[in-house]
């Protein structure tokens, strides 16, 4: 069991969903866990690796590789963020001066509810009230990473939670970064297909660990019209479970 962990928090997270990153830290540290957070920390460089630009995706993640120095786990409460960091910059530093660092880095990676079930086994006590929650898994999150269990197994242990399965349950949500700003067309139609079976399912809530997702989704059901509200799972766990 470790006692130290760094959190990368992402570029969503810090500008969109601080309360997910806030959450994240606070259920590992009531663990009993040490959480370092690098305030020098940026974008993990995915964006731009994703576009093709691969050296200005490697100035990008250079200057991540020196903020963790302690030979501690690095966790990320983004699968896609996660997946970059622990299978692409390997290969993305590779021949560089940098590589070892690179390796030495994706071998600590983990996405935050990997961590949280697979390293700290954490076991939590629902204190909310009834509700009924769908969960969207991302593609990075279930493929790259292979943590679709690891959602499904925290919710759960929540005894009041009702968790409902949606019918496109391991289907794309459509965002893909700026897969949805150059092909809008066919992005859209995936998160239309995506909403109507979250909607079909009833469920009040639903929730992801990754905050890309979240956006499209949410921004989707929002233009719609009606549909259940979005929460990164971090800040769901946190606000289920914390005492009050």
């Amino acid at each position: 069991m470790p006692r130290t962990v760094y959190f990368f928090a992402t570029c969503l997270v810090d500008m969109f969903y601080p309360n997910a990153g806030l959450a994240g830290m606070a259920l590992i540290k009531r663990e009993g866990l040490k959480v370092i957070y690098p305030r020098n920390q940026t974008c993990c460089g995915q964006p731009a690796y994703n576009a093709g630009y691969r050296d200005e995706a490697r100035k990008v993640a250079a200057a991540q590789l020196d903020l963790f120095p302690g030979n501690h786990p690095i966790v990320v409460p983004s699968g896609s963020c996660a997946g970059m960091m622990k299978h692409h910059y390997p290969d993305l530093f590779f021949g560089k001066p940098e590589h070892a660092k690179a390796v030495d880095v994706a071998d600590r990676v983990w996405e935050l509810t990997g961590f949280l079930t697979d390293v700290l086994n954490i076991k939590l006590k629902d204190l909310g009230e009834p509700l009924r929650v769908a969960l969207h898994t991302s593609c990075s999150t279930r493929r790259e990473m292979g943590m679709a269990h690891a959602g499904e197994s925290l919710l759960a242990q929540l005894d009041a939670v009702e968790v409902v399965e949606q019918t496109h349950k391991a289907e794309c949500c459509g965002f893909g970064g700026s897969f949805a700003v150059k092909q809008p067309e066919i992005s859209s139609a995936m998160v239309r297909d995506k909403t109507e079976a979250l909607r079909a399912t009833e469920a009040s809530l639903v929730v992801s660990q990754d905050s890309g997702c979240l956006m499209n989704i949410g921004g989707a059901i929002e233009h719609q019209g009606e549909g259940p509200k979005t929460q990164h799972i971090a800040e769901f766990l946190w606000e289920r479970t914390r005492e009050r």
